[in-house]
């Protein structure tokens, strides 16, 4: 199974491929090794919401990453930016899960910590052994 650390861009959506169009502008769409969740696409998209071409990732979809560049030029220097977000994303994402289990692991040492018979059962409980 793949986690939170494996995401990365493996290429572009070949569905996808970059076009020179009449506009001034060029789209590009960056496939991800694989489905990303929905909290860490929001976390991405907030990463680069002040971007100039404002690089997004559809949190229902979690898959590909759409930006744009004005010339073929500034494609490699977008790439290595989003490349970049993608590590720091999964850094940051990383970070929160510890944060939430410590903060969970710290609610129970107070839980087991309670006098009485509440603080009896809370320590009852969280002895029980459910291996078979």
């Amino acid at each position: 199974m793949e986690g939170i650390s494996d995401i990365k861009i493996m290429g572009i959506d070949e569905q996808r491929p970059p076009r020179v169009r009449k506009e001034p502008y060029i789209e590009l769409y960056f496939r991800l090794s694989h489905k990303a969740p929905v909290d860490w696409c929001r976390d991405f998209n907030d990463l680069l919401s002040k971007h100039d071409y404002t690089p997004k990732i559809n949190p229902d979809e979690g898959l590909y990453i759409e930006s744009w560049v004005r010339k073929v030029d500034e494609i490699s220097a977008q790439v290595q930016q989003l490349k970049d977000t993608v590590t720091k994303c999964n850094e940051q994402y990383i970070e929160k899960i510890q944060q939430r289990i410590q903060n969970r692991d710290d609610e129970n040492s107070l839980l087991l910590k309670e006098e009485g018979e509440q603080g009896r059962l809370n320590r009852v409980i969280a002895e029980l052994n459910f291996d078979g």
